[in-house]
């Protein structure tokens, strides 16, 4: 019997995960507070199989039986109950993250594996209220997830080795690779990735340099994929804000949100899911 993955929330990271999921053979029920934003997630990962048709890294036959293999629904309850793995992948909100994980766990099978995709809260902080929290752990996936190879597995204070190689095996048969970490603010991708881009983002807002020719320099220099302030767009520029916010405060000054980031997301540029950040995406 095939098995089966929920996701709960079908927003940028979401969406991906499930699609991932749904590449490699998983049965996969997408959860979203609404049936429309549900039908959203499932509309842009049938945007990035076509684009991946397109370029000849994905098979037609392998695009659609990847998206038959998506079902949705607007219960957690539902998409939880019979599913091997949860995922969650809602907005950075501690509180938003406690409610949905005790209402997953509370409907999950006793055996199941139970993940948070947070990038950069405390999975202890999560871990917490649950009633079995040796099965639960940090499944940190990146943006865009259907194209960057890494998973940070993030290991809380009371997670066992059994969820541990349970998740390594998981992130390998979607044909990733994994990294573990122990739970720490910011745990070791985000601390590195937001103080860069925050960097970068001081640097436009003293002048230094363009943005584009700020994320060219990494991108030649250091062989970054992507410059951090495109990145940042993709992301989303309110993600990177909460983000900061929460590693200034507990790590300190250093992560502490330059002025034009406050300024940009106040004006409701976020970045591309908004048409405009540091860059102009209204006819991406």
């Amino acid at each position: 019997m095939t098995e089966r993955v929920a996701v709960i929330g079908a927003g940028t990271m979401g969406h991906g995960i499930a699609q991932v999921c749904a590449l490699a053979g998983y049965d996969v029920m997408l959860v979203d507070a609404s049936a429309d934003l549900a039908r959203r997630g499932v509309t842009r990962m049938r945007e990035n199989l076509d684009g991946a048709v397109a370029r000849g890294k994905v098979t037609a036959e392998a695009r659609d039986a990847a998206l038959a293999r998506v079902s949705t629904t607007t219960s957690v309850t539902e998409a939880v109950t019979g599913a091997a793995v949860t995922i969650e992948a809602v907005p950075e909100r501690l509180e938003l993250k406690q409610s949905v994980l005790r209402e997953a766990e509370s409907a999950a099978d006793p055996g199941a594996l139970l993940a948070t995709n947070t990038s950069s809260l405390r999975v202890a902080a999560m871990q917490g209220g649950l009633a079995n929290p040796a099965r639960f752990l940090g499944l940190h996936f990146f943006n865009p997830v259907h194209i960057n190879p890494l998973v940070e597995i993030v290991r809380g204070p009371a997670t066992d080795d059994r969820a541990v190689d349970r998740a390594r095996a998981l992130v390998a048969r979607i044909g990733k690779e994994a990294v573990v970490v122990n739970d720490a603010p910011g745990f070791a991708t985000s601390r590195l990735g937001v103080l860069l881009g925050l960097e970068a983002i001081r640097m436009v807002e003293e002048g230094v340099a363009a943005p584009a020719d700020i994320d060219r320099a990494l991108e030649l220099g250091y062989r970054h994929p992507m410059g951090p302030l495109r990145l940042t767009d993709l992301v989303g520029l309110d993600v990177r804000l909460d983000i900061a916010r929460y590693l200034s405060r507990e790590l300190g000054e250093r992560f502490r949100p330059p002025h034009l980031l406050e300024e940009m997301v106040e004006a409701g540029k976020l970045g591309k899911k908004s048409g405009e950040g540091f860059y102009d995406w209204r006819d991406a």
